[in-house]
């Protein structure tokens, strides 16, 4: 399928379906910490990508291969920025009468200072922002936005979407060691918080590839100091295990790729989706993978991890191609 994959496990939603509208890596920020590589090059514009009634078809026949309980939620996630896509609003609202799975929109926020944004996102079960700095200047450090795209916008725009939106509004921070981590910038964090009042904050770390090769986790300190500054909603979300569907299809090149583009995946995980389709010769797999140029390993912290062949990824420091 060309928009539609898994279901993948998520660390928030279970077994997640996932809709991608957004071809690879359409996006309005470049995140230092981003696990699908550098936006190149950086984009504001929404647009159509793909035929919404292809992705409606490809997002139907999926849930029609799972049996109940196999899917927890859909969600929306795009391979860069999702609210990008023009017709996400349309999709959302089409999707519902598909199914009475709860739909999830993972976003930057960086557009819900727009009134047509905010609409499009009001049918969703749950809207997943991020906000990773208290200021323009961490802002712009760790999230490297649009040149059109400002702090003052970000939260106008995530206050503005609190007070439209019934669902639930779970916005989540990355934490960086020494960007965002400190008592300071945390503090800054929590009295915008006060005035956003979402629903739940959730703290998570880069523990897949970063971008940059500088990037790390915030320590065990750091994410107990963030916890107790950000107040009672906040909630650590720690990485999770699980099962990643490829459904039926014949081929494994095309169905793994479809998945690492929006979903890196660790070497062992790739192994288990080969065994759970009866691959007998696991390296002659991964090498049939490498070979086809469409996938690649990047090694992270001494664990290797397959990526799209089309994510651009440093090549030296600690996140390497292999």
């Amino acid at each position: 399928m060309k928009t539609v994959f898994g279901p993948v496990p998520s660390r928030r939603l279970g077994q997640s379906l996932g809709i991608d509208p957004i071809p690879l890596k359409t996006c309005n920020w470049n995140c230092v910490y981003c696990q699908l590589g550098r936006t190149m090059p950086i984009t504001n514009e929404r647009k159509a990508f793909f035929d919404p009634e292809l992705i409606l078809a490809e997002t139907a026949e999926a849930l029609k291969s799972h049996q109940p309980g196999e899917i927890d939620w859909v969600t929306f996630i795009g391979s860069g920025e999702t609210t990008l896509d023009i017709n996400l609003g349309y999709l959302i609202r089409e999707v519902k009468k598909l199914t009475p799975l709860p739909i999830a929109v993972i976003t930057n926020g960086s557009l819900l200072y727009k009134p047509e944004v905010r609409q499009d996102l009001l049918p969703a079960d749950a809207v997943m922002p991020s906000f990773d700095a208290g200021n323009e200047a961490l802002y712009r450090k760790i999230n490297r936005p649009h040149p059109d795209l400002t702090f003052e916008r970000l939260v106008e725009g995530l206050i503005a979407f609190r007070q439209e939106y019934a669902g639930n509004l779970w916005i989540e921070v990355m934490m960086v060691r020494s960007m965002n981590d400190s008592e300071a910038a945390l503090e800054e964090l929590a009295v915008w918080f006060e005035r956003i009042h979402p629903d739940e904050i959730h703290i998570l770390q880069p523990t897949r590839p970063p971008v940059e090769v500088w990037v790390e986790p915030a320590d065990q300190e750091g994410i107990i100091r963030a916890q107790a500054i950000l107040g009672k909603a906040a909630k650590i979300v720690v990485p999770v295990e699980g099962s990643f569907d490829i459904g039926d299809s014949a081929d494994l090149v095309e169905a793994i790729t479809n998945i690492v583009t929006r979903h890196p995946m660790r070497q062992h995980e790739v192994i288990e989706v080969l065994r759970d389709n009866f691959v007998e010769n696991i390296p002659e797999a991964l090498a049939m993978l490498e070979k086809s140029k469409k996938v690649k390993v990047v090694l992270r912290n001494n664990e290797h991890y397959w990526i799209a062949s089309e994510t651009h990824f440093p090549e030296n420091g600690n996140s390497k191609e292999v």
